[in-house]
């Protein structure tokens, strides 16, 4: 009886430990299971014929900065998820600061993809303060921003040379994120005809680090600083010149297949009332968009797009 009293016990007592660990198993899923559940973002729409094969589809990123509070994202998200259909020959992208991830991820409408606006060089671990590329492709996040001259220059901190750029964008890819890469002169190196030197040594470390399979994952963003929120904008025709040199560049010290494929944007105040004529252009392949995608304007230059 001793026997069967002690041999129940046990039994008893592994059935205890079972029922424990798959409870909490199960909790554990559960609580995964909710924040997948709670992303389900509404849907979007497209319009048109999607581009054709061999051709760039156009890329339309926008920039928030370090703007926005809860309310004003939620009213922002709003305007867009009642914006209409989306050229089906353009890819939007909005990159939004590390804080308002979370409600674009589960509110924004799904064909406007989240960006963020920079990622550490570093892993996981002991890297206080820092977000890596990991955490933001677990997250859900498809894209981040690199290389954005308000961080090349620093604000109030040293600014990022390129050569650390281009180890970002290499760990970016490499945890599976599409990487935006910013370019581009001050209003001295402009008006000195250094425009293309500026460019080129920007590019030549990202040039030397990236394999031609990873160049299938990034995009150009060409921005005169001189044009990011002044209000001054190259025209079509000056903005066409420098990204026709840029793709020259790429196809001479990468390769012409990744300089016929990778989509160069242009990243200088473009809005609404500018974006046509610098999206009929035939090597700007998109905008990076600063002030006009914190409004109803975004959706304007995303509309601007030719069709295919």
């Amino acid at each position: 009886a001793e026997r069967k009293a002690r041999s129940f016990g046990q039994t008893v007592t592994i059935i205890t430990q079972f029922v424990f660990v798959t409870f909490i198993l199960l909790s554990t899923s559960i609580s995964i299971m909710a924040f997948a559940d709670s992303c389900s973002r509404p849907a979007g729409a497209s319009k048109g014929s999607d581009a054709a094969e061999g051709t760039r589809k156009y890329l339309l990123g926008g920039n928030w900065k370090a703007n926005g509070t809860v309310a004003s994202c939620e009213k922002i998200i709003a305007e867009f998820n009642g914006a209409g259909p989306i050229p089906a020959n353009a890819e939007a992208v909005i990159g939004v600061p590390f804080i308002h991830i979370p409600i674009c991820l589960q509110s924004l409408r799904s064909d406007v993809e989240i960006a963020a606006q920079n990622c550490s060089l570093t892993g996981t671990g002991a890297y206080t303060g820092e977000t890596c590329a990991s955490q933001l492709k677990d997250m859900g996040v498809t894209w981040v921003i690199l290389g954005h001259s308000e961080r090349r220059e620093g604000f109030g901190m040293a600014g990022e040379d390129s050569e650390l750029v281009a180890k970002k964008t290499k760990m970016a890819l490499s945890e599976g994120l599409k990487v935006m890469i910013c370019i581009g002169e001050k209003k001295e190196e402009r008006e000195a005809g250094t425009t293309m030197d500026v460019c080129a040594e920007q590019l030549k470390p990202c040039a030397e680090i990236l394999s031609k399979e990873d160049w299938a994952n990034v995009s150009i963003a060409y921005e005169p600083v001189w044009a990011i929120g002044t209000g001054l904008t190259a025209t079509p025709e000056m903005a066409q010149e420098t990204h026709a040199n840029i793709r020259q560049w790429v196809a001479d010290n990468v390769g012409a297949d990744v300089a016929a494929a990778v989509r160069i944007q242009y990243g200088g105040s473009m809005k609404g009332a500018n974006a046509e004529g610098l999206l009929a252009q035939p090597d700007i392949d998109g905008g990076l968009i600063g002030g006009a995608s914190l409004k109803l304007d975004f959706f304007t230059c995303i509309n601007a797009v030719p069709s295919p």
